[in-house]
């Protein structure tokens, strides 16, 4: 990537974060964070890459479709933010970050290795694990 591509994406993700927390907000009844942004070499497309705090998938996935369906009142807020730094407002294409969600059930698995609770297939079995008759 180039300075001035990482340039505007550091950008882009600062105004859409501080939109959304601010200005849509209500719209999206959810807590959302912005983990990242990715421009085209041409500026024209940005991929917004982002994660909803919800305790269960269906609301994630609820919230996340309620942003698409403001994706073109969060890019005219931004043209309004924007405009005199770029020539062109880029396109804006969000994408759910879930490695949050990924990173929380891996350390919840390494909780419960190291207390001993995992069979081999991964899944939480409540029972102490048996020593090893061979040892």
């Amino acid at each position: 990537m180039s300075i001035r591509t990482e340039r505007v994406s550091r950008m882009i993700q600062r105004e859409v974060a501080d939109l959304l927390q601010n200005e849509f907000h209500e719209a999206s009844h959810s807590m959302l964070t912005i983990t990242g942004v990715r421009m085209t070499k041409d500026l024209g497309i940005a991929y917004v890459h982002v994660s909803v705090l919800g305790e269960k998938p269906e609301q994630r996935d609820a919230a996340f479709k309620r942003l698409e369906a403001l994706t073109v009142q969060v890019r005219q807020a931004l043209a309004q933010r924007i405009r005199h730094q770029v020539r062109r407002i880029p396109e804006l294409r969000f994408f759910l970050d879930d490695s949050q969600q990924h990173v929380a059930r891996i350390e919840e698995l390494f909780a419960q290795i190291h207390a001993g609770q995992v069979d081999e297939g991964g899944e939480a079995d409540g029972s102490e694990a048996a020593p090893d008759a061979a040892q």
